[in-house]
């Protein structure tokens, strides 16, 4: 799966990214706090959604913010873990000072 295969909605008034799979919904949930923004939470449909189409979907929602000012704390455990995987990658993203 690549990165265009995916088709991410920001529902804000959820406050949530969602991606739709045969498996059901995926979201992220998120607080923006201005020039922060705080990934809450990651919501899987179930146990057989593939690793890879998880982090395809978590690395899309982080580079939507490649490009802006705003800097990204993950505060879900499973996303938190996924900034560690690719630390080189995503490093940028964090405020000053954090490190995961």
């Amino acid at each position: 799966m690549s990165d265009d295969d995916l088709k991410i909605e920001n529902n804000t008034f959820l406050r949530q990214y969602e991606f739709k799979t045969e498996e059901g919904l995926l979201t992220i949930e998120y607080q923006d706090q201005g020039r922060q923004l705080f990934l809450t939470k990651l919501n899987l449909p179930s146990k057989q959604i593939s690793l890879e189409t998880v982090e395809v979907f978590i690395a899309q929602v982080l580079e939507t913010y490649r490009d802006s000012r705003i800097k990204v704390m993950p505060t879900s455990p499973e996303i938190a873990k996924f900034f560690k995987k690719y630390r080189q990658k995503y490093k940028d993203l964090l405020p000053a000072g954090i490190t995961i």
